[in-house]
């Protein structure tokens, strides 16, 4: 079996004169990172490797709730940043077998997309959900049953989980 984790950046800022792959997380941001990181933790959810979008905002996305997950091997991925759904998914496709739990960090549409096209089973209404709307830090996890990760593909998974940062904590929004 793999596990796939994909999870949208936390909310970004916009500051004036900064080109959109150097935009930082905001406040809200800052505090939902880690709160997803804990969630994800008490979830026992781990990943084995972490595939991220060299944005800044999915860096420190990332750096805010990797020592929570374990410190888990980091490969910062410019594929990843403004990826199609088919883009991101031959990254995933390229991971190593040897790691059975692998999270994605990145952006949308892309990854909504691709969390929609990947997951064939799972809750209806959840599955509904996912399709209307994947916020900023928002993950999916959706489980495969295959022992390769060259061989997922749309349709093919089951949708596990699809958490909101607002289902952690209605002030952090999203």
């Amino acid at each position: 079996m793999r596990r796939l984790i994909l999870l949208r950046h936390a909310k970004s800022d916009r500051p004036a004169g900064v080109a959109d792959h150097g935009r930082p997380l905001n406040d809200r941001g800052r505090r939902a990172a880690p709160a997803v990181g804990t969630r994800l933790a008490e979830e026992g959810v781990r990943p084995d490797l972490a595939l991220v979008s060299t944005a800044q905002r999915t860096r420190e996305t990332w750096e805010a709730m990797a020592a929570t997950l374990g410190d888990p091997e980091t490969r910062w991925q410019r594929e990843i940043y403004e990826a199609t759904a088919h883009q991101v998914l031959t990254v995933i496709q390229s991971a190593p077998d040897s790691a059975a739990t692998v999270i994605v960090v990145g952006h949308n549409p892309g990854l909504g997309d691709l969390a929609s096209d990947l997951a064939g089973e799972g809750p209806r209404a959840v599955r509904n959900r996912l399709a209307l709307e994947f916020p900023t830090a928002a993950y999916v996890v959706i489980d495969f049953d295959t022992d390769h990760w060259a061989e997922i593909a749309p349709g093919q998974g089951r949708l596990d989980r699809f958490v909101r940062p607002r289902d952690i904590d209605p002030d952090l929004g999203g």
